[in-house]
């Protein structure tokens, strides 16, 4: 299987930010990725201020424009699309990710389950989370997801794990405190932090972090074996995309 880790650019424009979206997986179809995956709030930056006015206004339904255009593209390109975003469901937010097949059609959708997207002061009303990890059988297997704190939490990757998924897809958006695109630091401090957690998933994991100057998203992405091996991974501070193949 040949997967694509698309790291984008997010700035303020989010129809820009959907372009380089799509872009990205014309170009991750052309160089033969029967699957692009893309990170966490990729169409917007994880930008939410726990302020629902404005937090509501970020979010994208999965009948909007933006997953209809990334459904066709799907489907017209043959590649199977991946991404998470901000989902607005009536007057609730969501932490979500998708899983489009190349039939355009959505196959898997995954809320996700760690609250820290948001503050801890932000109202239940608004600010939700999903309650299970549900996988998707597909031709290349089981696949199922993982968003940012999740892979932190033992009890999510325990429930994740007992389905027995051949790929874990991990959209996350990770900065450091001080805004810095550090890539000495993420080399010393937490990259194999992160291939240690995506061990205890027991199967491959694919992780994709945005670029950004609006929160210091640093970008970087990893391909992980079951063993806690980075098999390739894409350095932090520049867009692109990270191509690999594993054997599931």
């Amino acid at each position: 299987m040949r997967l694509g880790l698309a790291v984008n650019r997010v700035g303020l424009n989010r129809k820009a930010n959907l372009a380089g979206i799509m872009e990205m997986a014309e170009e991750a179809a052309a160089n033969r990725a029967q699957l692009v995956l893309f990170p966490e709030a990729a169409i917007t930056g994880l930008v939410n201020n726990d302020d629902p006015e404005h937090d509501l206004s970020l979010g994208e339904t999965t009948r909007g424009a933006a997953i209809r255009k990334l459904c066709q593209l799907s489907s017209r390109e043959l590649i199977w699309i991946g991404i998470g975003f901000l989902e607005r469901s009536r007057h609730a937010l969501y932490d979500s990710a998708i899983l489009i097949n190349p039939r355009g059609s959505i196959v898997l959708k995954y809320r996700r389950v760690s609250p820290g997207w948001h503050g801890k002061e932000a109202n239940p009303n608004f600010y939700r989370q999903g309650g299970d990890v549900p996988v998707a059988k597909t031709s290349f297997g089981r696949i199922g997801f993982l968003i940012c704190g999740d892979l932190f939490d033992d009890r999510i990757v325990a429930g994740l794990r007992a389905k027995r998924p051949d790929l874990v897809l991990f959209p996350f958006a990770r900065n450091f405190e001080d805004g810095r695109w550090d890539v000495e630091r993420w080399e010393r401090e937490e990259k194999w932090v992160y291939a240690e957690r995506a061990r205890a998933v027991g199967s491959y994991v694919a992780m994709v972090n945005y670029l950004s100057e609006l929160d210091g998203a640093f970008g970087g992405a990893m391909i992980v074996s079951p063993k806690g091996d980075i098999l390739y991974e894409l350095v932090p501070g520049a867009s692109g995309i990270l191509f690999g193949e594993i054997k599931v």
